[in-house]
């Protein structure tokens, strides 16, 4: 391996232990204050984006990236809860759609504040004045292609 190889590794590492590290902190509140977790917030934030607040499983799983049947799995304790319904699809029988109820809707919101708290608290972000900060999420957005 040359040193370019190692050094993209350990860049590469190095944001794999921050994600991971953001993560346990958001599922670790999430999970403590409104009893989901951030995969499930995930989920419920992306339904909540959608036209309607009513998405395909198909849909959330590019929005999320996540498998269709991963979805599926992931959407039935939060029905059994009464935050998502899912509903036939009126045009496609075969298709179902996914909604967030009146419930899931306030438990979003509510989640956001704690997502928000979460990232506000994260000292490196903290610490970084704007221009920092614009220049990170290109670079991040620039890794994300």
């Amino acid at each position: 391996m040359n040193t370019s190889q190692s050094s993209d590794r350990v860049i590469v590492f190095a944001l794999l232990g921050v994600g991971a590290t953001l993560e346990r902190r958001l599922d670790r509140s999430l999970s403590n204050i409104k009893g989901i977790s951030f995969s499930e917030f995930q989920l419920l934030d992306a339904l909540a984006r959608s036209q309607g607040a009513t998405s395909t499983r198909v849909d959330l799983a590019a929005a999320i990236a996540m498998t269709p049947s991963g979805v599926t799995r992931a959407l039935k304790p939060l029905e059994r809860l009464g935050f998502v319904e899912t509903i036939r699809d009126g045009r496609d029988a075969r298709r179902s759609l996914a909604t967030l109820t009146d419930e899931g809707h306030e438990l979003v919101a509510d989640a956001n504040g704690v997502v928000d708290d979460v990232v506000s608290s994260y000292d490196a972000l903290v610490k970084l004045d704007n221009q920092s900060r614009a220049n990170l999420l290109d670079i991040l957005r620039s890794l994300a292609i």
